[in-house]
């Protein structure tokens, strides 16, 4: 309440880059509902279409009518975990401005560091990415220093660098993440501003994107250890993805049925 910062010292923020397919946003829907947080206020911005419905994780019919928007904000203090969910696109050239509200939010909320769930267009990857998993991470020079041993033990791939001129000159590499929306942006200004911040993506391409987002709330799980992984060791080993709780919202990703007018 009030306009005073919230206090989220030593929590971690976990938080979707708008990006190709969603996926980041689907797999923030999976953690806030599998975990059943609280919402704890909203961010408010004006870098984000805006945006207004029903509650996307509503259990009963008395809360499916609280109203949610285009940022919000929630917590978990037994994990240490505060999400900021993003449910609309961004306003063109906007990208830059939230990039520094959201910095500045961080610091004053004293976050120990950021985790970004983000993907990548598959069809644009270099014949290096495309051996091996198509799940990349990515860590600032303050959170490579923390955790850097941990992303070796787990036998993670950091996310290639790329030719700057390919053909023309290959030694100029840089970070490319195309259909990545604010990722690479919100990265590079947090290793100048000193923030911790992971970033952990998939490569794939548009459509039906439920998969995606399974596999990358199972690959955030490997490291943050959100949910126990019930994997038995017969044949017939669980799916770690049947632990996560679908929110009642995704009955209509795709919109109502075909009528059977049609027919």
């Amino acid at each position: 309440g009030g306009s005073a910062a919230p206090d989220f010292k030593g929590f971690t923020l976990l938080m979707p880059a708008v990006s190709v397919g969603n996926v980041g946003q689907l797999a923030i829907d999976l953690v806030i509902s599998t975990l059943d947080m609280t919402k704890v206020g909203y961010f408010y911005t004006d870098c984000l279409v805006p945006m207004v419905g029903n509650n996307p994780y509503a259990t009963a019919e008395e809360n499916s009518v609280e109203l949610s928007i285009n940022a919000e904000v929630y917590s978990l203090p037994s994990k240490k975990l505060v999400v900021l969910q993003i449910r609309s696109p961004f306003i063109k050239n906007k990208y830059r401005p939230f990039c520094e509200t959201l910095l500045s939010w961080v610091k004053s909320s004293k976050c120990a560091r950021v985790v970004l769930l983000s993907s990548s267009h598959a069809y644009q990857r270099d014949d290096e990415q495309l051996l091996g998993t198509p799940l990349r991470y990515l860590l600032t020079p303050d959170l490579e220093k923390a955790v850097g041993g941990r992303m070796k033990e787990l036998n993670w791939k950091e996310m290639e660098k790329v030719a700057a001129y390919p053909g023309i000159n290959n030694t100029d590499k840089v970070l490319h993440i195309p259909g990545g929306g604010i990722t690479k942006l919100l990265f590079t200004e947090s290793c100048s501003e000193g923030i911790q911040m992971a970033v952990l993506l998939k490569f794939c391409s548009e459509g039906d994107n439920i998969p995606d987002a399974f596999v990358l709330v199972n690959y955030l799980n490997e490291w943050l250890q959100l949910i126990k992984s019930e994997v038995s060791t017969s044949n017939n080993s669980t799916d770690p993805s049947s632990q996560w709780k679908i929110p009642s919202s995704w009955r209509l990703l795709f919109g109502n049925g075909l009528p059977p007018a049609l027919f």
